[in-house]
């Protein structure tokens, strides 16, 4: 007995998938790393004494 399922992908749509997701994770990187730049940014504002208060050095915000 015939089926009539389609059990491929239209063309192009893997194609169009990999375009779509190479985006999305893109913009998750830049978000990413915006957050990350915003948090650096805040911590360098604070002093030593309050850095040492949540365990913190000045070296370690170079690593968030």
């Amino acid at each position: 007995m015939a089926t009539t399922a389609n059990i491929h992908a239209p063309l192009g749509a893997v194609a169009v998938l990999r375009i779509v997701d190479t985006v999305l994770n893109a913009k998750a990187a830049f978000a990413e790393a915006r957050e990350a730049r915003i948090t650096r940014r805040a911590l360098h504002r604070l002093s030593d004494v309050q850095l040492a208060d949540i365990g913190l050095t000045r070296e370690d915000i170079s690593k968030i």
